[in-house]
């Protein structure tokens, strides 16, 4: 006779999909609902309307609606958006809960955001808890690609280093070749850009520092 549910060893239903991709889903599924948490914090703490916030910030009032309730992942640059018209560091929006004491970032569970294309991918290298008046991030370039910043807050100062690949950086006016191994640091208060001049990904590390602090 065949075997009835109580006769089958309990099961977790999540453990049929492979462990990088569940571990994937989770990771992608805290972002969203940390980004959602915070934005309609950050909002509602400056007496904005999702109508009024959505003319301010440049991003639809559907979208903004999509992310305040986690339903939405958005690319980096729409966090970029919504963060310099909260006037508020990047971190602020992906702060999770303060956890004291050592913190190990595994590679597996990293909060990573993408361009529009996934041509530029930027990951975490800090906890996302807590104030921070310094951020620092992994950056990954394509090929032949460029990506786009827009001013950050004023006193905003990036810190970068090429680890592979070669890069161009251009602020304002100013455009800088820099391969393996160069370093630039430059006032990101103006808007800026980033581009991949050859065949190979580019690796960068980068170091942001604002003046003010986390929701000042």
């Amino acid at each position: 006779m065949a075997g009835t549910d109580a006769d089958e060893p309990a099961t977790d239903k999540t453990a049929a999909k492979p462990p990088d991709e569940a571990n994937g889903a989770d990771t992608a599924h805290d972002l969203s609902l940390a980004l959602g948490q915070n934005l309609r914090r950050l909002r509602t703490r400056q007496g904005l309307s999702l109508e009024r916030f959505a003319q301010k910030s440049g991003v639809s009032r559907a979208m903004l609606g999509q992310i305040e309730n986690g339903r939405s992942v958005p690319t980096i640059g729409v966090v970029w958006k919504v963060a310099k018209a909260l006037d508020v560091p990047f971190s602020s929006l992906l702060t999770g809960r303060e956890a004291p004491g050592t913190t190990v970032l595994r590679a597996r569970y990293a909060k990573v955001l993408t361009s529009n294309d996934g041509s530029f991918v930027s990951r975490a290298l800090f906890p996302y808890e807590g104030e921070r008046k310094v951020e620092f991030y992994e950056l990954l370039l394509a090929p032949y690609r460029q990506e786009d910043a827009e001013a950050h807050a004023p006193g905003t100062t990036e810190n970068l280093v090429v680890a592979q690949g070669e890069v161009e950086i251009t602020v304002g006016a100013e455009r800088h070749r820099l391969g393996a191994g160069d370093a630039i640091l430059f006032e990101a208060d103006v808007p800026h850009s980033y581009r991949n001049p050859g065949a190979d990904k580019a690796v960068m590390y980068l170091v942001m520092t604002y003046i003010e602090s986390v929701g000042s």
